[in-house]
C-alpha cells in the first residue's frame, strides 16, 4: 500500500483582524486605531522592523509585512521635530502596510494615529518586549501559513514518541490506537489526521476540530475517549517520528529481519521512519508499536540493537578460529538445571 495523503494546502493570506483576534489574549494585543484595517490582508509569515524606512530609506522596505516598532523606532521618532516626524511616517504609511505593532507600551501620539488612520493602517499595542513579541508572532504566523495536508489513519503517542498507523481501511488501526490508550498511551488522532509541516524538517499532527479525541469502533460504533479514560488519555497535537504501515501477512513478500535497513516516507517533504508491519490473527501488534517506540527511542540517544547485533557478530566470526574447543557458555557456579 502506497500512503496517499490529500492534496497538500496552504493559506495564502490572513486578515488583519484574525491575527488581533487570535492574539489579544495571548499577546496582550490592544488595537489603537479602533477596527480600521482589519480586512486587510496579511500574505508574509515574517515580521520587519521599519527602522530604515522611518529614516527615508524605502528602497528595500518589506512593507508587505507586520510591521513591529519597538524602543529604537520610537525614540528615533521621538528625537524628531514634528514636520519631520509627520514626513517619515508619511514615507512608510504611504505603502500598503499590513498593520504596526507597538512593543513595550511605548507611548503612540496622535500624529502617529492620525497617519495611520488616514491610510487604513491598523495599530496595535502589547506590553511585551519586541525579541519576545517576535518570537510568538513568528510563530503564529509560520503555523498560518505552513503547509497542510490530511492522512488517513490514527495517531497516538507511546512513550513521548508519535506513532502515526496507516493501512487499508478496516485493517485494525483504530482498535490498535484504542488498546494502546488502554495501556497509558496517549490519542491524538484517529481516522483524519491534520499534518502540518513547521520549519524544514518537523511534521506535526493534529485531529480536526469536528472529531478532536472521537474514535469509530466497527460493530461499536462512536466513543468519546476524553471522556471515557480522562484528559490524560488525549493529546490535541504531537510530532509525528514513526509511521507505521500496517499490511496484510503475505507469506511469498519479504519483510525485513535485521533492522540494518533505514526506510523513509516523505510526508509534505518531510522524511519519516517507516516501518511496515505485517499483521494477522493472535499477532500482538499493540506491544510491537511500545516496542517501536522505544527501539526509536534507543536510537534517538545512540544505541541501534541492530548495528550492535552485527558489531558483535563481526567479532565472533573474526575470532571464530580462537574459539575451537571452547564450551560457548559455562555453568553459573553449581546451578546444573
Amino acid at each position: 500500500m502506497t500512503l496517499k495523503p490529500a492534496k497538500e494546502t496552504k493559506k495564502e493570506f490572513i486578515s488583519v483582524g484574525f491575527l488581533f483576534e487570535s492574539n489579544k489574549e495571548r499577546l496582550k494585543f490592544q488595537t489603537l486605531t479602533g477596527d480600521i484595517g482589519f480586512t486587510t490582508q496579511i500574505r508574509d509569515k515574517n515580521i520587519h522592523r521599519p527602522g530604515l524606512a522611518l529614516a527615508g530609506y524605502v528602497q528595500l522596505f518589506r512593507f508587505d509585512r507586520v510591521q513591529v516598532c519597538g524602543n529604537t523606532e520610537m525614540r528615533y521618532l521621538d528625537q524628531l521635530t514634528e514636520p519631520q516626524r509627520e514626513l517619515s511616517l508619511k514615507n512608510i504609511f504611504k505603502f500598503e502596510v499590513p498593520c504596526v505593532v507597538i512593543t513595550n507600551n511605548n507611548r503612540v501620539d496622535d500624529l502617529f494615529l492620525n497617519v495611520a488612520k488616514e491610510n487604513g493602517i491598523a495599530v496595535f499595542q502589547t506590553p511585551l518586549e519586541t525579541t519576545k513579541l517576535v518570537y510568538f508572532l513568528s510563530d503564529f504566523l509560520d503555523d498560518q501559513f505552513s503547509p497542510q495536508t490530511v492522512v488517513h489513519g490514527s495517531f497516538v503517542d507511546v512513550y513521548g514518541i508519535g506513532l502515526l498507523l496507516i493501512g487499508r481501511s478496516g485493517i485494525g488501526k483504530s482498535e490498535i490506537a484504542l488498546d494502546l490508550v488502554e495501556r497509558g498511551q496517549r490519542l491524538v488522532a484517529d481516522d483524519v489526521v491534520m499534518l502540518t509541516r513547521k520549519g524544514e524538517g518537523i511534521l506535526m499532527g493534529a485531529g480536526t476540530d469536528l472529531v478532536k479525541h472521537f474514535m469509530e469502533i466497527r460493530g461499536l460504533g462512536l466513543i468519546d475517549v476524553r471522556s471515557m479514560f480522562g484528559i490524560r488519555a488525549i493529546r490535541f497535537q504531537k510530532r509525528v517520528e514513526v509511521v507505521i504501515e500496517l499490511m496484510d501477512w503475505e507469506p511469498t513478500s519479504d519483510y525485513t529481519r535485521t533492522g540494518l535497513d533505514y526506510e523513509a516516507i516523505s510526508l509534505l517533504d518531510v522524511q519519516v521512519p517507516r516501518v511496515k508491519l505485517p499483521i494477522f490473527p493472535g499477532k500482538n501488534v499493540t506491544v510491537i508499536c511500545e516496542v517501536i517506540a522505544l527501539n526509536y527511542l534507543l536510537k534517538h540517544y545512540g544505541y541501534d540493537a541492530a548495528k550492535e547485533f552485527a558489531k558483535r557478530l563481526e567479532t565472533v566470526i573474526s575470532e571464530k578460529n580462537k574459539q575451537i574447543g571452547e564450551r560457548a557458555i559455562d555453568y553459573f557456579e553449581h546451578d546444573f538445571e
